[in-house]
């Protein structure tokens, strides 16, 4: 029998983790305030940050509607919906229909994407299902590099889409989904912050994210301790992204790093000898696959290779509420706040840039 859980109260749905206090049981106390919905674990890039680019994770799958209604039907006032997870979410034909389905209950939805599909019927449909946010993870200020990390030459068809979707945004007069630009933090792309800020102005974008690179402890690609950012601020990385910093004040650019955090506090660890102490992941969201299993977040597939250790239900097969607090999540938790955390986040906050 599932343990007797009250449903969140109204948050900001990108501080949601916020309600969590520093002292935590076995037992979460609330309904999680955020899914993250792998909508498909297909993609049409070959990122070479990224594990799927490397292994197979799971069978190539859509998120099939009966699947995400099922998922999201059980938990009707979720603040939060991310609809991504390690493929790119404008393959799914079904993508906006998925938003205005979770609009229609009050929803904050966003994604990141590749930017490669978003044409302008695409993007018109993007604005008609009331999407909240649009992110788009460019990862170079140039060509050169963009194919050094993204693995294909589509730096200027996603630069082209970019600028077009926020012409037909004026042009229509909606300010919703807000669109950022994205880069994530490594060494062969750091000293390129201040030009991607300004890419960002001339394609009119009021928003940039320093993205955290996650890598495995033997690396694989650009995923590699040697790749990583690791700063105090007064170093060569901590200079750059102070001068990015500076140039978007000056240019009006928001310029934050995720984890709702601004880049130059993200570059200091927090807790060295328990960094994942830190994480409220486990009590505030639930992530699911496109094949419905549960995992941990999103950084997990990022932090360990396969999915079985760190496998914590399957939503075809157990109702989120059996889930959220069963013994695979408990025994999870646990861990968590251990001396030994579970495998797949034992380096957490260690083993990542930024």
């Amino acid at each position: 029998m599932p343990v007797g859980i009250s449903e969140p109260t109204s948050r900001n749905p990108n501080r949601y983790f916020d309600h969590v206090a520093a002292e935590r049981s076995i037992v979460a106390e609330s309904e999680p305030v955020c899914l993250y919905l792998e909508t498909t674990n297909r993609c049409n890039l070959l990122c070479t940050t990224c594990p799927r680019t490397f292994e197979a994770l799971e069978p190539p799958a859509d998120m099939s509607w009966d699947l995400f209604t099922r998922i999201v039907d059980q938990f009707p006032r979720i603040s939060r919906v991310v609809l991504h997870g390690v493929g790119e979410p404008m393959m799914v034909r079904a993508l906006a229909r998925m938003i205005r389905y979770l609009k229609d209950r009050g929803t904050y939805v966003l994604f990141n994407t590749n930017g490669t599909l978003l044409t302008p019927r695409k993007g018109q449909e993007l604005i008609d299902s009331g999407l909240d946010e649009l992110r788009v993870s460019l990862d170079a200020a140039e060509p050169r590099a963009f194919k050094q990390v993204r693995g294909r030459d589509m730096f200027v068809r996603i630069v082209r889409n970019v600028r077009a979707f926020r012409a037909l945004q004026r042009a229509l007069a909606v300010e919703r989904p807000r669109v950022s630009l994205w880069l994530t933090g490594l060494q062969e792309t750091v000293a390129q912050l201040n030009d991607f800020i300004l890419l960002a102005r001339e394609i009119d974008v009021p928003e940039v994210y320093l993205q955290r690179l996650v890598y495995f402890p033997e690396g694989q690609g650009l995923a590699r301790p040697e790749s990583a950012l690791f700063a105090g601020g007064d170093d060569e990385e901590g200079r750059l992204v102070c001068e990015a910093e500076a140039l978007a004040q000056e240019l009006g650019i928001s310029f934050n790093a995720s984890g709702a955090t601004h880049p130059s506090a993200s570059l200091t660890r927090e807790d060295e000898l328990r960094p994942w102490s830190l994480c409220r992941r486990p009590w505030t969201l639930m992530y699911f696959t496109a094949l419905g299993r549960a995992i941990p977040c999103c950084i997990a597939p990022f932090s360990m290779r396969g999915y079985d250790s760190f496998t914590l239900g399957d939503a075809t097969q157990q109702s989120l509420r059996d889930i959220w607090n069963g013994p695979r999540y408990q025994q999870y938790r646990d861990a968590l706040l251990s001396d030994s955390p579970p495998p797949a986040c034992a380096s957490c906050g260690l083993r990542w840039s930024l």
